[in-house]
């Protein structure tokens, strides 16, 4: 039944009402900040507000590594010199990516082919010579086999040249994103026929960051869009309604039709109007059996729903046009015109008790009176409404920062995020569901993954954009947080992986957490100097 913007519960006449109350735990659209907490695979900091706010922040490292050979080396370590200079062209590529081509001269070639030649002597055991003797090349050749000594010997010419081709790209390349793209069997051939060796990699860079306007961060104004429901007065209120709702009884109605405050067993159906009648169908996701509809919900269902059926009896049967509102939520059915079916299966009225001090430790355990009670709710409303409120506020700053820059975002980047983010609903999913086994594996097969990476391709692109501006702004601020949080907050997350008994590599981290508090400090920064409207939704 879609009538409504929440279930109704399955109530039986003697059934209580579950709370309504909500919780800290929101679930947000925005991937960046969210207040569940994930122990296993991501870090959380605690503010004084009681909010949880999370980073999925990828580094920018200087310096990378090659997947297909040794990586290139760091800064401290001196490279080997070589017979021969590489020639090395660079080539911008899009989505903050180089390509190197390099050439390899004949000179550093023979150097590597010598050298290989030395270890197969040195390892092989050629029938008719002692371990470590001199084989003559042609022996050695026809032992080993030329194809053989050929492919090492280019893999050797790899591994030893490609430091030098990186050397010029070192600081600014990042960890994990260099790939050789040429095919080895054509570099084979190339060796084969000149001697010398020809390859072509490509290594994501850092991106530069653009803001539009310059420095624009300073200067934000912000309108932040806070929902109704989280209005702490307005909240307690109705928890203390559900709340009482629920220590009381659901009686049949006999005597009279319905009224608000009652709950009703209908069944509905609708179907399509259209003046010809040409073209009427069913709507299926209006139609539902047996579905109880609480009157007093009636602000939260199809816009003279509740009106339709105010004076129906158990029994009863109602047909009656409406139209979906333009802000209806499901975008097909907006502006519809629907004739609707409703019968009334069965009608209850409440029978609650009166509402007094002697319900308080019913209401709320350890309560003595009525004025504690709400007193208590209203406390935990207050605390739902800030959080709620600072949360959005937050959002609306990173969505607003979002449109301010401009970046051109590697690859690796992106496949790095959109994987944190999909290993982040994974667990979500395992804490909610038990997978089994062959679930787990095929909702984290490369398929599984690679449709999550295209579908959410835009979301992750935000969210990207959102941790650049964030890591810019600390930087162009020269912002700083106290080391004795950086501390306490790694010891914390250590402790919660270890609670869980989950790996973890101390350096990752603390590198993580440091990322979160230089997150959260760029927030507290942002709200301090922005200009911030709160409109009601």
């Amino acid at each position: 039944m879609e009538l409504c913007s929440t279930t109704a519960p399955n109530l039986k006449p003697s059934r209580t009402l579950g709370s309504l109350l909500p919780t800290t735990s929101v679930s947000l659209s925005n991937p960046f900040l969210q207040f569940n907490k994930r122990p296993f695979n991501a870090l959380t900091l605690s503010s004084s507000s009681s909010r949880q706010t999370q980073f999925h922040r990828p580094a920018f490292p200087s310096r990378a590594s090659a997947s297909a050979a040794s990586p290139p080396v760091a800064d401290d370590t001196e490279l080997e010199k070589l017979p021969a200079d590489l020639s090395v062209t660079e080539t911008q590529e899009p989505n903050s990516s180089l390509r190197l081509s390099v050439e390899v001269p004949k000179a550093v070639c023979e150097d590597c082919y010598t050298k290989v030649l030395a270890e197969f002597t040195r390892r092989a055991k050629v029938p008719g010579f002692r371990p470590g003797k001199e084989v003559p090349e042609t022996v050695l050749t026809a032992y080993i086999g030329k194809q053989n000594i050929q492919n090492s010997v280019v893999e050797a010419i790899l591994k030893r040249t490609l430091p030098h081709a990186m050397s010029s790209v070192t600081d600014r390349a990042l960890q994990d994103s260099v790939r050789i793209i040429s095919n080895f069997s054509d570099m084979l051939k190339i060796y084969s026929s000149t001697k010398k060796l020809r390859y072509e990699i490509i290594v994501d860079v850092a991106p530069e960051i653009k803001w539009t306007p310059e420095e624009g961060y300073k200067n934000l104004k912000i309108v932040v869009e806070l929902d109704n429901e989280i209005d702490a007065l307005r909240a307690s209120e109705q928890e203390l309604r559900h709340r009482h709702k629920s220590l009381g009884i659901l009686r049949i109605v006999t005597d009279r039709g319905l009224q608000v405050g009652d709950v009703a067993v209908i069944d509905i159906s609708a179907k399509t109007t259209d003046p010809d009648e040409s073209n009427v169908q069913n709507i299926p996701s209006a139609e539902s059996k047996d579905f109880n509809f609480d009157t007093e919900d009636g602000d939260k269902v199809l816009p003279g729903f509740l009106d339709s059926l105010i004076g129906i009896r158990g029994g009863e049967t109602r047909s009656f046009p409406l139209v979906f509102p333009d802000s209806w939520r499901q975008e097909h059915l907006r502006g519809v015109h629907a004739e609707f079916t409703v019968v009334c299966k069965e009608l209850f009225y409440r029978d609650l008790p009166e509402l007094d001090d002697s319900l308080a430790d019913k209401l709320i355990s350890g309560c003595t009176t009525l004025e504690q009670v709400k007193q208590t709710l209203l406390e935990k409303c207050l605390e739902v409404e800030k959080t709620a409120k600072e949360q959005a506020t937050d959002n609306a700053i990173l969505d607003q920062l979002c449109k301010m820059v401009e970046v051109d975002i590697p690859q690796s980047i992106f496949e790095e995020q959109g994987r944190q983010l999909y290993g982040s609903k994974l667990l979500d999913l395992q804490a909610k569901v038990k997978l089994s086994e062959e679930q787990l594996a095929a909702l984290s097969s490369p398929k599984a993954v690679n449709e999550f990476l295209r579908a959410q391709e835009g979301n992750i692109m935000a969210v990207i954009k959102q941790n650049v501006a964030v890591g810019d702004i600390f930087k162009r601020e020269n912002l700083q947080f106290p080391t004795e949080d950086l501390v306490k907050e790694v010891e914390k997350s250590i402790s919660e992986f270890k609670r869980h008994n989950q790996e973890y590599n101390e350096a990752s981290v603390k590198e993580q957490v440091q990322e979160v508090l230089e997150g959260a400090k760029v927030l507290e920064w942002l709200r301090e100097h922005a200009e911030i409207e709160y409109i009601t939704k």
